[in-house]
C-alpha cells in the first residue's frame, strides 16, 4: 500500500507543508538556547497547540518537535538518555492534533543534522551518523510518524547516513538540504549534486528539496537547479521567512505573509510540489501562502530573473 504523503501527491496538484516549530516556540515562552525537543515533555500542551495553529492555517503536513532530539545534540543538554521517550512524545503530540480535524494531515517526523563534522573534515563517521539517526527514528516510528522529514542537511555522508536509519526501521522519508548564497550547502554540495545523490540511494526519499537557508530568493533558486537536474522525484520547498534581526528583545523575519504567498505561488509554478516555511514562518504567513495557493492561476516555470525580481518587489525597498 502507497504511504500517505505518496497517496496525497498522487491526488493534488500541490501540498503545504507547516512552518517553523523552534522560533514559533520561543515565541510562547522557550527561553533562548533552551532545546525545544525539551517542551514535548515539559509544555506538550503547547507543543499540541502549535501543530493545532498550523493545522487551521491549512497545513497538510506538520512536523514533530524533534528537530534536534539526537544523541548527539541532546548531549548539550544532558539529556542524551531521553532520545527514545523525547521523539515517541514530538510524534504523539502532532499525531493527537492531526487526529482532531476531519482532513488527511501527513505527520512527518522531524530530523534535523547530528551537529557534529562528517568524516573526513571531522570525527563523525557515516556508520555513527546512521545509528544515531536509526534510534531517532524508531522512536518516531513508535510514537506513530508517517515518516520521516531529514531537514537540514548539509554533507551528502548525512544524507546517506539517514537513508540508511529509514531503511533500517523500515519508513518512507523526505530529504532536504540547506544551501547558502552561491548555491552550495555549507559542506560544499550543490543542487545537481544533491539530485543525483537522491538517485542512487537504495531507499530513495519520496520528495526531496531544500530548506531553511537565507530567504525564499535564495532557496527557489537553489531548487531550480533539483528541477534542472532532471530528477522527477517530487521537490519540497520550505525556506526561512527572509533573515532574523533583533527588535524589541526578540527575533523578527523580514518576509511578511505577502512575501511567502508570492514565493509560494513562484515555488509552485517552478513545479515544487511540497511548499512550506522554515525559521520565522508562522501561522499567518501559513494561511497567506495556502490563500495565495488557492487563488492564483497556475503561471509559466519563472526564470532566475523573475524569481529574483518578484521577490525583490514585494519585499519593498530597503529590506
Amino acid at each position: 500500500m502507497p504511504d500517505q504523503l505518496s497517496r496525497m501527491l498522487g491526488e493534488r496538484p500541490w501540498l503545504l507543508a507547516d512552518g517553523a516549530t523552534g522560533t514559533n516556540l520561543y515565541n510562547m515562552g522557550l527561553a533562548p538556547g533552551q532545546a525545544p525537543d525539551l517542551w514535548c515533555e515539559t509544555h506538550p500542551e503547547k507543543v499540541r497547540e502549535l501543530h493545532r495553529q498550523m493545522i487551521a492555517s491549512g497545513a497538510d503536513i506538520i512536523l514533530t518537535n524533534s528537530f534536534g532530539a539526537n544523541a548527539s545534540r541532546l548531549r548539550l543538554a544532558k539529556a542524551q538518555d531521553k532520545v527514545a521517550q523525547l521523539n515517541r512524545a514530538a510524534a504523539r503530540l502532532a499525531r493527537e492534533a492531526a487526529a482532531e480535524v476531519g482532513r488527511a494531515v501527513v505527520v512527518a517526523g522531524s530530523i534535523g543534522p547530528i551537529g557534529e563534522i562528517m568524516a573526513p573534515m571531522g570525527r563523525l563517521t557515516e556508520a555513527e551518523a546512521a545509528a544515531m539517526f536509526t534510534e531517532q527514528a524508531q522512536a518516531l516510528k513508535e510514537g506513530g510518524a508517517d515518516l520521516l522529514w531529514v531537514e537540514t542537511i548539509s554533507a551528502v555522508e548525512e544524507m546517506r547516513a539517514a537513508a540508511k536509519a529509514a531503511q533500517a526501521v523500515g519508513m518512507p522519508w523526505c530529504g532536504m538540504m540547506s544551501f547558502e548564497p552561491g548555491g552550495r550547502s555549507m559542506m560544499g554540495v550543490t543542487p545537481p549534486q544533491l539530485a543525483s545523490l537522491i538517485d542512487r540511494l537504495s531507499h530513495p526519499p519520496i520528495a526531496y528539496g531544500a530548506n531553511c537557508g537565507t530567504g525564499p530568493a535564495e532557496l527557489l533558486l537553489a531548487v531550480a537547479g533539483f528541477a534542472a537536474s532532471g530528477n522527477e522525484r517530487s521537490l519540497i520547498a520550505k525556506p526561512n521567512a527572509g533573515v532574523p534581526r533583533y527588535q524589541d528583545g526578540g527575533l523578527i523575519y523580514d518576509a511578511t505573509p505577502e512575501v511567502m504567498a508570492e514565493f509560494a505561488v513562484l515555488a509552485r509554478d517552478l513545479g515544487v510540489r511540497i511548499v512550506g516555511g522554515c525559521c520565522g514562518t508562522t501561522p499567518e504567513h501559513l494561511a497567506a501562502m495556502r490563500d495565495a495557493l488557492v487563488a492564483a492561476p497556475r503561471g509559466p516555470r519563472p526564470s532566475p530573473e523573475r524569481i529574483s525580481a518578484r521577490i525583490a518587489e514585494v519585499m519593498g525597498p530597503g529590506e
